[in-house]
């Protein structure tokens, strides 16, 4: 017989349980906390911001649907906003459809001095 027999040991003494177990989810904690600022808190602020861009479509903003169709607004409902595509064409769209909203920016005078 070439090889010995291998016996177990016996269990040693279980010092610090509770003390075990919270070091055991420390790493699963750092995980969820890195996930939550890189990436959850980015993603609520992106959505609340995007709320707040469609709360404030207002009549002559040229927007973009989800759709990729591109207009003008030319009345603004509760829910639901009528966009012009070209002088013939008007569609109704709902608010929560829209990607973008352009708003018009007027150009500077030209005598405008800025300090």
């Amino acid at each position: 017989m070439f090889a010995s027999p291998a016996y177990a040991q016996a269990a040693g003494a279980a010092g610090g349980g509770a003390l075990a177990g919270l070091i055991a989810f420390v790493p699963y904690i750092a995980i969820f906390a890195i996930f939550y600022f890189l990436m959850i808190r980015p993603q609520q602020r992106r959505a609340k911001d995007h709320r707040a861009m469609i709360e404030a479509v207002k009549k002559g903003d040229e927007v973009v649907t989800g759709g990729g169709l591109i207009g003008k607004v030319i009345r603004v409902n509760d829910g639901e906003i009528e966009i012009e595509l070209s002088p013939q064409v008007k569609v109704r769209a709902l608010k929560g459809t829209l990607s973008d909203v352009r708003t018009k920016t007027l150009p500077a005078a030209a005598n405008d001095v800025r300090a």
